[in-house]
């Protein structure tokens, strides 16, 4: 079997807010539509309080936090010319999409970061549909939370909306919190922070919907709407209630499950779920409310109903059609891996591999170290297992920290299975899982898709401060 080092990858690796750009030249030597990074500011904070610098995506003529929406249709090819207009390097990963190796962005593991006034082309095919985003995977910690992200969006190739049963549009909510000063300026002095790091990560103290805070979201009383919902904060879980509104879940990580009844819906960093919602048609006014961690719901945004009331739909809601593209699991054969997750407050470590040496808690610490998974710290120097292309590998997750992890699969979809904790359902088809503290989950995928994978989590922090390798499938 071919082994590639980190070496060998990177040597073939060659909102609604909008804010106008200073005038730059066009580059005209690619027919590639350009996404740009660029400093700009946004109205993140409620009206009165100053506007924000961040970081944005943005096309030729327009920066917008979240970045500009992604949409295509199953089988349809993205292209996009990186333009990297930040004082940092940077790179875009395409989450949830199961791609060529070469295009996931995952610097520095597939390609190096793209260095200031520098470019680079992503060009893949979008074969499975659903609710997906991009973001940077550069020095994530800091550049996600300064506004690095925007929707990807695949649509069915066979209609839905409109179809019986079903939700006559959409809305996608990205959701987002963020951590700013008494003028609205994100705080810079904690991206470092190894003290959250080792606890829950970076928590903001201000919550967005599509880059703005509490919005009002403008429907009609008796309309059904499609609600995808993506959690793009470095490192908040969060609870959701939709009260009133008789929600349904129809898919997660963007894989369609069978509709079911929601009352609470939690999304861990990264994860996504498409509810379906029926305005009530005697209402004005419904809310979508998280729970920011004390138990108390509050407000993130208000569907505001104006206009006649359309004719109630059927209680059903119509499946979404199946994607019909994920190979068959063989757990009798399976190729079984651990993924044991230590450190952070309360348990620490007293020794884990890193960069070659074995160290001490105080060692460890004193190089932002405080996670660690299957016993080293950010291993990006071997692969944490190999797989032939089409094993079926069982993972067993184990968290043996005080805090949960939010552990993302690049380039893969995988089921998780019947040992899935208090967060995860049985059956569901994920990119990223939910782990709470002191809990296992086994989780199962066909390794169909060659390269070298990133396997993370995805409460940022915790990625930079230990939780992060990869795998290879060849």
């Amino acid at each position: 079997m071919t082994t590639l080092s980190r070496r060998d990858i990177l040597q073939g690796a060659a909102a609604f807010s909008s804010i106008a750009l200073l005038a730059r030249p066009s580059i005209a030597d690619t027919a590639f539509p350009v996404l740009r990074t660029t400093p700009a500011t946004a109205q993140l904070a409620p009206a009165g309080y100053p506007a924000t610098p961040v970081w944005a995506y943005a096309t030729e003529a327009t920066a917008t936090v979240p970045g500009p929406e992604i949409r295509v249709t199953a089988g349809d090819r993205i292209q996009r010319r990186l333009v990297n207009d930040l004082p940092q390097a940077t790179a875009v990963h395409w989450h949830g999409i199961r791609l060529e190796n070469g295009m996931d962005g995952a610097a520095p593991l597939t390609q190096a970061p793209v260095p200031p006034g520098e470019t680079f082309d992503y060009d893949f095919v979008a074969h499975d549909p659903g609710t997906y985003w991009y973001h940077s995977h550069n020095r994530s910690t800091e550049q996600v939370a300064r506004g690095l992200a925007g929707p990807l969006i695949v649509e069915d190739r066979e209609p839905w909306l409109g179809e019986p049963g079903a939700a006559s549009r959409e809305l996608v909510l990205m959701l987002d919190d963020w951590l700013l000063d008494g003028e609205a300026a994100i705080i810079e002095d904690r991206w470092d922070d190894l003290h959250a790091a080792a606890h829950g990560g970076r928590m903001g103290n201000t919550a967005t919907v599509n880059g703005t805070a509490y919005p009002g979201l403008p429907v009609q009383p008796g309309e059904r709407l499609r609600l995808r919902i993506i959690n793009m904060a470095t490192d908040r879980i969060m609870p959701l209630r939709l009260p009133d509104l008789s929600p349904r879940l129809i898919a997660l990580d963007g894989h369609p499950v069978a509709p079911r009844d929601m009352e609470t819906l939690v999304l861990g960093p990264a994860q996504r779920a498409d509810v379906v919602i029926d305005i009530p048609a005697d209402s004005s006014a419904t809310r979508l409310l998280i729970d920011p961690g004390n138990g108390e719901w509050i407000e993130l945004a208000r569907f505001e109903a104006e206009g006649d009331a359309l004719p109630g739909q059927a209680s059903d809601v119509r499946p979404l059609p199946a994607w019909g593209t994920l190979a068959a699991l063989d757990l009798e054969n399976a190729q079984r891996e651990p993924l044991l997750m230590e450190g952070g407050a309360m348990r620490g470590m007293i020794e884990t591999r890193y960069q070659g040496e074995t160290l001490g808690f105080r060692e460890l610490t004193a190089r932002g170290m405080v996670w660690a998974l299957n016993g080293t710290a950010n291993n990006l120097d071997a692969p944490m297992f190999r797989a032939t292309v089409g094993q079926t590998v069982l993972m067993e997750m184990t968290n043996r920290s005080a805090f949960p992890h939010a552990i993302h699969l690049h380039g893969h979809h995988f089921e998780v299975l019947d040992r899935s904790g208090g967060l995860n359902r049985a059956g569901d088809i994920r990119d990223t899982v939910l782990i709470g503290a002191d809990e296992t989950v086994e989780i199962a995928l066909v390794a169909d898709n060659p390269g070298a994978w990133m396997l993370h989590c995805h409460m940022l922090s915790h990625q930079k401060s230990g939780m992060m390798g990869w795998f290879e499938v060849a």
